[in-house]
């Protein structure tokens, strides 16, 4: 469980930093880049979920 929600910490880090970075520093030299950072940045959300909810613990 622990494994998880550090793995869901670090991609939901990782697109914060990702949207805020493409906003306010690569737009001024690049906006293309800055786009492309941004639909990365939307990609990520349902895979943190994924991994935050993924219950390999259940035993069958």
């Amino acid at each position: 469980m622990r494994r998880r929600k550090v793995a869901y910490g670090v991609m939901m880090g990782t697109c914060l930093t990702l949207f805020v970075l493409s906003w306010t520093v690569v737009a001024r030299f690049s906006p293309p880049a800055a786009i492309v950072m941004s639909i990365v940045a939307m990609v990520i959300p349902p895979f943190a979920a994924i991994v935050a909810n993924w219950n390999i613990d259940r035993r069958r």
